[in-house]
């Protein structure tokens, strides 16, 4: 009997447009989970973020976050393992972004606390929003330089705000082949994410590394966006919800229902019925 490992991408996906999940998510897949489900997600948020929503699951194995550059105790919040910028690479990112303090924020890793850098600047619309969203959170850090944006030791980068104002910083970033870069359309809001983390840091090679640790011989995933197509690449089934980027779709076994319908769990809840889970 094949062990199969499931893996579900969060925002657009497990969760409602309203950024939540929903009660009949919560329940039932917690009461998969009690049966035995091997389920855990994989986000481009934070762990301190994602817990916000998904502190309620009670998952047991760890979750990727940082789309892949960190795993995380999704029960404790604790990082279990994450990867860092070089020293040669935090200085070149701080030459080829003069634009940062205008549109982005550094996550960086101080002991076992990690910490959002930004500073005082002319932001994006998209900048601003989220430092708004976040002003409440001492994880949310105001800096006076490029310099301290970068404190502690740096793990990853954001800039968000117009297509026309991220696009190019995009293009620019990605020539550097000692990081991933990934540049993507917000879930929720018409404005752009451009998101930089050390090398080999994606969502397929973190899910395939962690399917390999707890000895799982097939992956099933679940997405909505571009960041989910590395890891539908690599799954032995792959499906996206119906509002699903086109582009993802074109690498899915199969399309189910929308993040709206709860399309995630009612699949589990169907196939936890047949001898193959």
């Amino acid at each position: 009997m094949d062990k199969t490992l499931y893996v579900s991408d969060l925002d657009g996906t497990l969760m409602r447009n309203n950024e939540k999940l929903s009660g009949y998510t919560v329940q039932t897949l917690n009461e998969l989970l009690e049966q035995g489900l091997p389920f855990t997600f994989a986000t481009a948020r934070s762990i301190e973020s994602a817990r916000t929503i998904t502190g309620e699951l009670k998952i047991k194995f760890p979750v990727i976050t940082r789309n892949g550059a960190v795993l995380a105790d999704n029960s404790k919040g604790k990082h279990l393992k994450k990867s860092v910028f070089t020293g040669e690479e935090v200085e070149l990112l701080k030459d080829m972004l003069p634009e940062l303090p205008s549109c982005g924020f550094v996550s960086c890793f101080t002991g076992d606390i990690m910490i959002r850098t930004y500073m005082p600047a002319e932001h994006t619309e998209g900048l601003q929003g989220y430092i708004d969203y976040y002003e409440n959170d001492p994880t949310m850090c105001r800096t006076d330089s490029i310099d301290e944006m970068f404190c502690g030791v740096p793990g990853y980068v954001t800039m968000i705000g117009s297509r026309e104002k991220i696009a190019p910083l995009y293009e620019k970033v990605r020539e550097y082949k000692g990081w991933e870069s990934l540049f993507q359309k917000d879930t929720y809001r018409d404005e752009y994410w451009l998101e930089i983390c050390p090398q080999n840091c994606t969502k397929a090679k973190s899910v395939l590394k962690l399917k390999e640790q707890l000895g799982y011989e097939r992956l099933v995933v679940f997405g909505d966006s571009l960041n989910d197509i590395s890891m539908f690449k690599i799954a032995d089934e792959a499906y996206a919800v119906s509002n699903a980027r086109d582009e993802l779709k074109k690498y899915a076994t199969g399309v189910i229902g929308s993040n709206e319908e709860d399309a995630v769990v009612r699949f589990l809840k169907e196939r936890s019925s047949t001898p193959s889970l």
